[in-house]
């Protein structure tokens, strides 16, 4: 499972409208960037209390990034 479709999975899991899921990649100066987009009403499902699971979904693309030597970047958007 790749970073971003592990970013999906994720955010479809915790939102009530999946559909409104959507992820984009791309490369800045050399990292991989992830934009998370989800509909307005799931936003704070996404970043969650004092922004928890945001952070919780970072780690595990820390962990990601570490098995494939490249480093990654969240962005909710």
């Amino acid at each position: 499972m790749s970073a971003s479709e592990l970013v999906a999975y994720v955010a479809r899991a915790l939102v009530d409208d999946p559909d409104g899921v959507s992820v984009e990649v791309h490369e800045e100066e050399g990292t991989q960037v992830i934009e998370l987009h989800v509909a307005e009403d799931d936003m704070g499902k996404v970043i969650g209390r004092n922004g928890s699971v945001a952070k919780a979904m970072r780690t595990l693309l820390k962990v990601v990034a570490t098995r494939e030597g490249a480093p990654i970047a969240l962005e909710i958007v």
